[in-house]
């Protein structure tokens, strides 16, 4: 059963309720969790070439898969709206990516996604962390909302037009 919980996070009553009583549900309360395939990296790697400067290749995303890494990714309506890569080592769990197409942007997409790596990682990992670059306020202020601390800078950590940029680094104590 914990491998089927693994592989898809959705509840069919809201999808039931929701053809029913239309607005009884939200967008957000539809949203399914599951891990994401070599199917899904033609839209995974459409959503990371609109949302970064310097996106990330399929090698990479090939490279996770190889890792073992926990990679999911989101939907609404058979659709991908984003997609999110989770490492868990020897008690750390490191946040690798969380990223939301832009037109589905700041409607709670990004939240669930985080919300539910840190799920994932309680009882697996006793720390999680992330780097995000000072640039990227909207993501700072949500990580800081959930209970995200800095504990540091990465100088050149990230590619930038001008040279390279630092990156804050953050952590997560999972009681």
């Amino acid at each position: 059963m914990d491998k089927i919980k693994n592989w898809v996070i959705y509840d069919a009553d809201k999808e039931f309720y929701a053809k029913v009583f239309p607005d009884s549900v939200s967008k957000k309360e539809l949203l399914r969790l599951r891990t994401m395939t070599h199917a899904d990296l033609k839209y995974v790697l459409e959503i990371e070439r609109k949302n970064y400067q310097f996106p990330w290749e399929e090698d990479i995303f090939t490279d996770c898969f190889k890792a073992g890494y926990s990679c999911w990714v989101c939907e609404y309506n058979d659709r991908i709206l984003g997609y999110s890569l989770l490492s868990i080592a020897v008690g750390e769990a490191h946040i690798l990516n969380i990223s939301v197409h832009p037109a589905e942007q700041k409607q709670g997409i990004g939240r669930k996604m985080l919300e539910h790596l840190i799920d994932f990682s309680r009882g697996r990992a006793d720390t999680i962390f992330l780097e995000v670059r000072p640039s990227n306020t909207h993501a700072i202020a949500l990580y800081e909302d959930v209970g995200f601390n800095e504990i540091g800078i990465r100088k050149g950590y990230y590619p930038a037009v001008n040279g390279r940029e630092d990156a804050i680094m953050l952590a997560l104590e999972l009681f």
